[in-house]
């Protein structure tokens, strides 16, 4: 049996459902102290986190991932226990197998490779791993973070192992994300009898034509290799069960997708605006999870493509689809930030699964790209 593969069955079968770790951390840290690496546990509410790192100064590449999964649902709906992992028909099963316990271990059988084969390497190689990134992500690599800051740790480039891939290994190479914004929006009215709507004010009414309006806006046209600015309401609700009865107030619930072209402040305040203008009785929480982030150009997008097309035959799809990630954080840190990981098709879902061939090509998939970015090219002085 492989490294990656041993390693991953044991992760997956830790159930480390957010914001448990279930030990996961504490094997990888033992791990990389045996093979030289600094090893640091930062614990902060119920979240754990690790920083480890190996080498000193610059430059400093970070590999970033997370040891929680997702709740599994309903156990009698797989076909094996989702914290049994099985290997059926070349495929690897268990929660977490894509999303990212595969990812995690592959990174620490290419840390340990890397570093038993350079020693002396220039610059610094390091691993944050979090249990807060499938929940609120509050006391996770956001906390950390921000330590780092104070720290005055400095990170050049940041591979995050998301299961990015859409159909084969590498053909997908997130640049960027884009930033989310959530609200809760609660509209007053008074409540009175329907027979008597002239002595009530109805919320629904008066909310509808706003949330029309906010639901139909083409916020713009997109910016750079982002998508169009988006905006989903998620839900709707009176807490009203009869008929006869007008609601005294409205809840209502939407998020954001959001590229640079916007910020957050200026996101609210267009919205605000919506509902000033439909003169609604209102108050809003906003919730700002991370701002959006892009990596242009440079020596890790260029390397990354390298890489990723000698795996896959063809040069990757750049995207800055789909959801957020932890790297929302180190990215104001100054750092590049890429994600680059197995195929994402059965992530959060029921039977989540890997292809085993992924598996084992993923710590020389990671493996070549800290190897192309850390070591001097030959003929370089």
């Amino acid at each position: 049996m492989s490294e990656v593969l041993a390693l991953t069955l044991e992760l997956i079968a830790r159930p480390s459902i957010t914001p448990e770790d279930a030990g996961c951390q504490a094997l990888i840290a033992e791990r990389l102290a045996r093979c030289g690496f600094t090893t640091e546990a930062l614990r902060f509410a119920d979240v754990d986190n690790l920083w480890a790192s190996h080498g000193s100064g610059a430059p400093v590449l970070l590999l970033l991932g997370h040891t929680d999964v997702v709740p599994p649902g309903n156990p009698d709906a797989w076909q094996s226990a989702p914290f049994t992992p099985e290997i059926r028909a070349g495929f690897l099963y268990g929660r977490g197998a894509a999303d990212m316990k595969a990812s995690v271990a592959a990174f620490v059988v290419a840390l340990e490779q890397f570093v038993a084969a350079h020693p002396d390497h220039p610059g610094t190689i390091a691993l944050l791993l979090t249990s807060d990134e499938e929940g609120p992500a509050q006391h996770g690599v956001r906390q950390v973070a921000e330590v780092l800051r104070q720290r005055g740790q400095r990170i050049d480039w940041c591979i995050t192992g998301e299961p990015s891939s859409r159909e084969t290994l590498g053909d997908l190479l997130r640049v960027g994300r884009r930033g989310s914004l959530s609200a809760q929006l609660d509209i007053h009215g008074v409540q009175g009898h329907v027979a008597y709507p002239e002595l009530a004010r109805n919320p629904i009414h008066a909310a509808l034509p706003a949330l029309a309006e906010l639901a139909a806006k083409q916020w713009d046209a997109g910016f750079d290799s982002f998508p169009p600015t988006s905006l989903q309401i998620t839900d709707v609700h009176a807490g009203n069960h009869t008929s006869n009865v007008i609601p005294g107030q409205m809840a209502v619930r939407f998020n954001l997708r959001y590229n640079p072209y916007w910020s957050a402040q200026a996101l609210q305040a267009a919205c605000e605006a919506i509902f000033k203008r439909h003169q609604l009785n209102y108050q809003i929480h906003w919730h700002h999870s991370g701002a959006p982030f892009h990596t242009p150009e440079g020596v890790l997008r260029q390397t990354a493509r390298e890489v990723l097309t000698e795996f896959s035959g063809s040069a990757p799809e750049e995207s800055t689809g789909g959801g957020t990630s932890d790297a929302r954080f180190i990215a104001p840190l100054g750092a590049e930030c890429i994600e680059v990981g197995p195929v994402n098709a059965s992530i959060h879902k029921v039977d989540e699964h890997i292809r085993l061939a992924d598996l084992e090509a993923l710590p020389q998939l990671y493996l070549r790209l800290i190897e192309r970015l850390l070591l001097p090219t030959p003929g370089t002085p």
